[in-house]
């Protein structure tokens, strides 16, 4: 199938799950997760009606913008960020999703004043408190949005999560409802519910993720095809 197909099928099993959920389909933002896809491939998605494109790896991003691959839609950085390459992605994409300490919390704010701009950013939530993973602690998590408000130059959106690969469909559940508990305690306490984005669910359970109240889903395989990581 195509990516212009995928992005059809897509889109009607996520009008289903959101029927499910007494949801609308405009609520939900879907982002394509284009790492390891060229230029071509993210003209595509586009021209098929790809809401927004999502970048794991600053080095391809730079590659693809200087291509002007994402000439069209919005661009989100979605993987793990270090601080070094801060300076590459600051002001370069339109939301940060994957901001998930204090220390990138805290050069994201310096390389925007410097910049003189103020970057969207979503904050990653680390919900199955896994030690190899990046994000939050959720016991720590309205600490860090207190933070984050601080910091002139940035502005919070909403929540991020990638729930542990190896959960089943229940437990992976639990976990989108958690954070979306966590998102709506935030959201009320801190930010006048005034935030949009709940960023869960990739392509094996995005349609989970609507029923636990993701208004965003990042969805790779499911569009573009199976990565080859030989490459």
């Amino acid at each position: 199938m195509s990516i212009k197909e995928n992005i059809a099928q897509v889109r009607e099993n996520i009008a289903a799950a959101c029927a499910q959920a007494g949801r609308s389909v405009e609520e939900i933002t879907l982002v394509g997760a284009s790492k390891m896809n060229d230029a071509a491939a993210c003209r595509e998605a586009i021209a098929a009606g790809i809401d927004v494109l999502g970048e794991n790896r600053v080095q391809e991003m730079t590659q693809k913008l200087s291509e002007n691959a994402y000439e069209g839609a919005p661009l989100h950085f979605i993987g793990h960020l270090q601080r070094n390459k801060v300076k590459q992605v600051v002001g370069k994409v339109d939301l940060i999703q994957s901001v998930g300490s204090l220390e990138l919390l805290s050069e994201i704010e310096k390389v925007a004043a410097k910049l003189d701009l103020v970057q969207d950013i979503l904050l990653e939530v680390n919900i199955g408190n896994e030690e190899a993973k990046s994000g939050f602690a959720p016991a720590d998590i309205f600490a860090a949005a207190e933070t984050a408000l601080s910091h002139p130059h940035v502005r919070v959106r909403g929540l991020m999560t990638i729930p542990p690969f190896d959960a089943d469909r229940d437990t992976n559940m639990q976990y989108f409802r958690e954070v979306q508990a966590l998102y709506v305690d935030i959201n009320t306490k801190l930010f006048h519910n005034e935030l949009k984005c709940l960023s869960m669910g990739m392509s094996g359970d995005y349609m989970d993720a609507i029923l636990c109240g993701a208004t965003m889903v990042r969805v790779g395989t499911a569009i573009f095809g199976a990565r080859n990581y030989n490459l």
